[in-house]
């Protein structure tokens, strides 16, 4: 099974979230429904970005990576960069 790094925008709070998972549809619906504390505050969630890749280590490393950035244009380039097509990784 695949696993995901993914990034959430609130227009709420105007703040970027990252994470990863298995299952995106179902994290961001958990997001949405206030599961997650850290995110309860800026419901409702929009997905706007996700890379797809083989192993949770990959996932977990990517999202670390993107995390220690601790930087909004980042982010923002990820998503313009790739406005309307999922990045998948090759492993």
């Amino acid at each position: 099974m695949p696993y995901y790094i993914y990034i959430l925008y609130s227009k709420k709070l105007d703040k970027y979230y990252t994470g990863y998972c298995e299952d995106i549809s179902t994290r961001l619906t958990k997001h949405n429904f206030g599961s997650t504390p850290s995110t309860k505050p800026g419901i409702p969630w929009i997905m706007v970005y996700y890379e797809q890749y083989d192993t949770k280590t990959e996932a977990i490393k990517r999202e670390r990576e993107i995390k220690n950035k601790k930087s909004r244009k980042y982010i923002k380039y990820l998503i313009d960069k790739f406005p309307s097509e999922v990045r998948i990784s090759d492993g």
